[in-house]
């Protein structure tokens, strides 16, 4: 009886990094390699380069080159749609992360003000000196021979 054991080995590679070589990355997006180099020529898709200029595709290369085949052959965009639709894809990503980076700073800001409101309240409860033995809401002065009221009548 001859048994063979298979052993299974899983490798985890961050998704941006480039490790399948052309041919492999055309196999996997099902595409001829030519298109692959014609997508980087237009500026579709940048593999990494080994030191010895070999192009290395990622998984997000991958996914892409999937993303382009979808639009061209399911949506029957051309490469120039294609490209503008990444490019304001790229856009609204870019304002999507700025918009979020304000409302942080908006939060954070509001976090301050909230903050100073309640050190101006608490230093004023600590100036109010409650006023005893008095009637009166604010104390009038004496007249003084300095502000007697003087009539005088013009003619």
């Amino acid at each position: 009886m001859n048994t063979r054991r298979t052993t299974r080995t899983t490798v985890m590679v961050d998704h941006d990094r480039g490790v399948f070589m052309i041919s492999v990355a055309a196999e996997l997006a099902e595409m001829h390699p030519q298109t692959l180099r014609m997508y980087e020529a237009r500026g579709l898709i940048e593999p990494k380069r080994s030191p010895k200029g070999t192009r290395l595709y990622s998984q997000a290369d991958v996914e892409r080159l999937r993303r382009i085949q979808e639009m061209t052959n399911d949506l029957g965009l051309n490469l120039a749609g294609v490209e503008r639709v990444m490019d304001l894809e790229r856009q609204l990503e870019r304002a999507t992360r700025r918009l979020e980076e304000l409302e942080r700073r908006s939060a954070r800001m509001r976090e301050e003000m909230a903050d100073e409101i309640d050190a101006v309240r608490r230093s004023f409860r600590a100036e109010l000196v409650p006023l005893t033995h008095s009637t009166a809401l604010v104390p009038v002065p004496k007249p003084t021979p300095a502000r007697r009221r003087i009539d005088v009548e013009r003619g």
